[in-house]
This record gives C-alpha cells, structure tokens and sequence, in this order.
C-alpha cells in the first residue's frame, strides 16, 4: 500500500492550495481516506475524511467551512481544497487511509497506511 501526497507551498493568508493523494494498494471504493496535519510544536490532528468518492465526508470544526475534500474512484485520488488559508493551517500535511467505511472513525483511531507528508506554509 502506498499514498503519495503532493501540492503543498507557501501560500498568502486568505489564499488556496489543492492537495492531492494517490492511494495504491487498496481497494479505493472500500476505503475511508483522511487528511490529517501536525503543525509545529502540536500533536497530530484530523483535518477530513471520505469514504467512496464522496458518499461520506467529515470535516473538524476548524476546516469545515473553508476545505473541501473529494475522490476520484477511477484515478485513485483525494484532494483537498484549502480556502481561506490562515497562518494557524500551516502545518505538515498527511494523507492517511484505512479499510473502514466510517469517516468519524478516524477521530479515535489512527489509519493503518500513511502517505509522507506535504508542508503547507501560510505567510501572513
């Protein structure tokens, strides 16, 4: 299994990146796939989650009406919009996976596949 994650950079406050996430290895469509971030100094935490190419989607509270995540079954892809970036979004970036079908599952439980991790800097 593997994910790679591209589409980081540096970015104005109140600007938009796009993620990207090519899964391999898994079943797509029976795969909950997941952004989470880790800024510095902080611990790990979930960004958002989707489950067969949109049918579920989850976002955290302090993203959820700026990013919007989506799948694409056939390419094997995730992506993320970020609007309405801020300095508190700078982070590391990771794709992250899992055979689940519930979005809220990764709030308590750690995915079993990761991707490496992309910065995303927002220069105020």
């Amino acid at each position: 299994v593997q994910l790679q994650a591209s589409g980081g950079g540096l970015v104005q406050a109140g600007g938009s990146l796009s993620l990207s996430c090519v899964v391999s290895g898994l079943t797509f469509s029976g795969t909950t796939t997941a952004w989470f971030r880790q800024a510095p100094g902080k611990e790990r935490e979930f960004v958002a989650a989707i489950f067969r190419n949109g049918g579920r989607i989850f976002y955290s509270d302090d993203v959820k009406d700026r990013f919007a995540i989506s799948g694409d079954n056939a390419e094997s892809m995730v992506h993320l919009q970020m609007n309405n970036l801020q300095s508190d979004d700078t982070a590391v970036y990771f794709c992250a996976a899992d055979r689940v079908r519930s979005c809220i599952t990764f709030l308590t439980t750690t995915p079993d596949y990761w991707g490496q991790g992309t910065l995303v800097t927002v220069s105020s």
